[in-house]
């Protein structure tokens, strides 16, 4: 799997972006994993013939204790199999990394909890 990982965060920083995702409304049906849509003009031709029945795309973000995980596949969340899910194009993949390094950059630097 294709993916962008961060790690070395403080539980602190992951708290914060959580905190940040679900108020952002990027929470899926899965405690610790959210989902960036993809935008639909950064869609491949093949996923916007697929739109009506295999969208919307999204990326996934997964969250560890010290960590977090941009999948750099298009998933549908309508299906399991299709061939318009995908690795993400040079397009989608700088949209998302940008998205997430922007969404990194705006978090406060909490300090790390005491124990």
């Amino acid at each position: 799997m294709k993916s962008y990982l961060i790690d070395e965060l403080s539980r602190g920083q992951v708290e914060q972006l959580v905190q940040s995702l679900h108020a952002q409304g990027y929470k899926s049906p899965i405690d610790g994993l959210f989902w960036l849509p993809v935008p639909e003009h950064l869609l491949t031709e093949e996923q916007k013939e697929h739109h009506q029945g295999c969208g919307p795309y999204i990326m996934s973000l997964e969250t560890g204790k010290t960590w977090i995980k941009l999948e750099l596949l298009v998933r549908s969340t309508e299906t399991i199999r299709c061939t318009c899910i995908a690795y993400a194009n040079k397009e989608q993949q700088a949209y998302a990394l940008e998205w997430l390094d922007t969404l990194m950059e705006n978090m406060e630097s909490p300090s790390e909890p005491s124990a």
